[in-house]
């Protein structure tokens, strides 16, 4: 018999993955109540649904400013494929801590940002923080250019 899962433990997971309320509800039932397996199945889907939508347009984007110390600045473009996403807050962090990152790594194209390791989990690369808010905002986020003065 499939074990009861309290609508607190779905808003519990939610809040701690960013998932939907039945991807939520489905993790944990299949993880029998278990947050940390259901927290790597929601990650495993999130994974399939980011490769799903790799080839959409993402046609509404962002412009990001960055300064930091008066001595090095950011403009990134970053775009999803509509509107609400761009300006929901998820989008807008990640494009905070991307400009954060480009900041402090200076590299060198969009392709080196994305594969170095991420200045707050190094064990993470900067990918994979693109690929958790395409799986948290359910569409395409892609890096466009960026621009990165030191003075």
């Amino acid at each position: 018999m499939a074990k009861e899962i309290s609508a607190e433990s779905v808003q519990k997971l939610r809040e701690m993955t960013g998932a939907g309320v039945m991807d939520c509800r489905k993790a944990l039932l299949e993880a029998e109540g278990d947050f940390d397996a259901a927290k790597r199945i929601i990650g495993e889907r999130g994974i399939a649904k980011v490769e799903k939508r790799a080839g959409r347009e993402t046609g509404s984007g962002l412009a990001y400013s960055y300064i930091h110390a008066d001595r090095i600045g950011v403009l990134l473009e970053i775009r999803a494929e509509t509107d609400f996403v761009v300006r929901s807050d998820p989008f807008r962090e990640l494009a905070r801590e991307l400009a954060m990152q480009i900041a402090a790594a200076a590299p060198a194209s969009v392709d080196e940002l994305l594969a170095q390791p991420y200045i707050k989990d190094e064990s993470r690369t900067v990918q994979s923080i693109v690929n958790d808010v395409i799986a948290k905002v359910g569409e395409n986020v892609a890096v466009k250019q960026f621009y990165r003065i030191e003075v």
